[in-house]
């Protein structure tokens, strides 16, 4: 986590936004890291696992990593945003993995905050990513499989 005192590098996150409200839910800077919106309307249906882009892109410093979260005013409503990593180095648009655990369909417009980043110092400066998900679009990337 962010040191106390620390503040996150505005050219991390592109647009940077302060704490907004959007339709009754925060997003941008928030206590323990930044609130990121979804970039496509979207409807989820139960039992199903849909990706989705974020508005925003992200550049990564070398000594910093981010962890995506559930945003809990979804969670309650039986949405899960699978929790993955944003290397150190790694830039791009984020992809976001979700699946709804309910009985009843989820409508998300656009531009509503969906997920919360989490940032973490690492010890030191990290060599920076390099894979198949560099530079990522502004769109839903389906997995890239490794190549022998």
């Amino acid at each position: 986590m962010i040191v106390p005192g620390h503040k996150l590098p505005l050219s991390i996150v592109t647009p940077f936004k302060p704490r907004t409200i959007f339709d009754g839910m925060s997003f941008g800077m928030s206590h323990a890291g930044y609130d990121v919106r979804i970039a496509q309307d979207l409807i989820i249906w139960p039992g199903q696992f849909r990706l989705a882009s974020t508005i925003e892109q992200f550049s990564m410093p070398l000594n910093m990593v981010g962890v995506v979260h559930d945003k809990s005013s979804w969670a309650r409503r039986g949405l899960a945003c699978q929790n993955t990593l944003i290397e150190p180095g790694w830039k791009g648009f984020l992809t976001l993995e979700l699946s709804l655990h309910r009985l009843w369909p989820l409508r998300i417009k656009a531009g509503s905050p969906i997920a919360q980043i989490v940032f973490h110092l690492t010890d030191g400066t990290c060599v920076g990513y390099d894979g198949k998900y560099q530079d990522q679009p502004d769109r839903p990337v389906p997995a890239i499989m490794e190549r022998a």
